[in-house]
């Protein structure tokens, strides 16, 4: 077991290594979006690029988990690293070779780095944080909201780039970046971080535990809930019917998800005030532990409806788009902020640790597999259904989510049932 010094320093390198890898994995995302729509692909073309990139974080979180569990955690995150890499620098060849099926090649290596580091970051954090459930909490928040930020900086970083340097120039400039912090974390990073002492089978990754079972279900209309509107049909939207140019659109998409990370990094605090409120505490400092279980998720997706809907409604009823827009997505990105901090706080409380690199694989998994179907369906929506169409998918695939969200136990209650299985 670690010491808290050493624990702290670790997750300070790891979380570093990932700030990195993300800023690369939102540019990338934005420059793919801005370019290709500019060449003159049409809205469905520019959702396809991403279909392998999709596809493969499917692939890659089911066997990436079984891999860290086997080889260790550090190991499948800077292979996740060289991975991104070479997906960068696949891309900086002439136009002449950039055909649709060349490009969703190269994202789809570009999903494989994707879900491997993601995967190995937040799995490490389980071991880091010595299994306190409130220090559990805070350091992985800390860790996806503080990601997601980045992410957003990625946006407006490739927005930015590709109006300064161009397209292949910005592409060198992240891949330069993400190999000399590869070298970095190589260098500070102890190995086996996460290694099982028995090689698990392949069929072990598929997880037994229910509670595991419906909370990949949740995260899958989760994020697909999201990506059904946020990933082609709103930057095209903004671009083509606001008349908004590249930095705008990559600005304001940048603030969201920063703001959306920043949330999410603080969604303990958060959820203690709302806590507060509901007890009518005169006195913070009496507060019980914060207590967070398969009815703060429920709770929180049936919260997160209200916004989509909300949304859709105001544009059909022909109140003005841009402000609908603005204030619709502040509000849907601080409840979606807490909802995907909730779930990313009870795949690891739901795990015990010798399986917790296959959990997270497997959860991540569905993850990955909502950002396929919301992907998909942004391009079609849009173009068949126009923004609000899309919204409504959004809306439908958030109920989906508080549904699959009964049923999630306590955390007392499913760590007996791990114990019972073991029994």
């Amino acid at each position: 077991m670690m010491d808290d010094v050493s624990s702290l320093r670790n997750y300070l390198v790891v979380t570093g290594g990932y700030w990195a890898f993300t800023i690369t994995d939102g540019a990338i995302r934005m420059l793919v979006v801005l370019y290709f729509h500019l060449l003159g692909y049409s809205p469905f073309e520019v959702a396809m690029l991403f279909l392998f990139y999709e596809f493969f974080g499917i692939v890659t979180n089911l066997v990436g988990g079984w891999l860290g569990a086997r080889i260790g955690l550090n190991l499948t995150m800077h292979i996740g690293m060289g991975l991104q890499v070479l997906a960068l620098l696949a891309l900086t060849l002439p136009d002449a070779w950039l055909s649709v099926p060349y490009v969703m090649a190269a994202q789809a290596l570009s999903g494989i780095a994707k879900d491997l580091n993601k995967m190995s970051a937040k799995a490490s954090v389980k071991f880091m944080s010595g299994g306190g459930e409130g220090k559990l909490f805070k350091w992985v928040a800390i860790l996806t909201g503080s990601k997601n930020a980045l992410k957003g900086a990625g946006f407006f970083i490739g927005a930015a780039l590709l109006e300064s340097v161009g397209f292949r120039g910005a592409l060198a400039l992240l891949a330069g970046m993400l190999v000399i912090v590869l070298i970095a974390t190589a260098l500070l990073l102890p190995s086996a971080v996460g290694k099982m002492k028995t090689k698990p089978k392949f069929t072990q990754v598929f997880s037994k535990v229910p509670a595991i079972n419906r909370l990949a279900a949740a995260r899958f209309f989760l994020f697909g809930s999201r990506d059904v509107w946020f990933v082609v049909g709103l930057p095209v939207f903004l671009y083509e019917v606001l008349g908004w140019s590249f930095s705008q659109v990559g600005g304001f998409l940048a603030l969201w998800v920063i703001g959306y990370g920043l949330v999410q990094a603080n969604a303990p605090r958060l959820l203690r005030l709302f806590q507060w409120g509901q007890t009518r505490l005169i006195d913070q400092s009496s507060l019980t532990p914060l207590k967070t279980d398969g009815d703060t998720a429920r709770l929180w997706a049936f919260v997160l409806l209200l916004f989509p809907a909300g949304i859709a409604l105001g544009l059909q009823q022909g109140w003005p788009a841009q402000w609908v827009l603005i204030i619709g997505l502040i509000l849907f990105g601080i409840v979606f902020a807490i909802n995907s901090a909730v779930h990313s706080y009870l795949i690891l409380a739901y795990s015990d640790h010798e399986r917790v690199s296959m959990n997270v694989g497997f959860y991540y998994m569905a993850n990955a597999g909502g950002r396929l179907a919301g992907t998909v369906l942004s391009g079609w929506a849009y173009q068949t259904q126009g923004l609000e169409g899309c919204l409504w998918w959004s809306a439908a695939f958030v109920l989906m989510t508080g549904l699959f969200s009964f049923g999630l136990p306590q955390i007392d209650e499913n760590r007996q049932q791990l114990e019972d299985q073991k029994g």
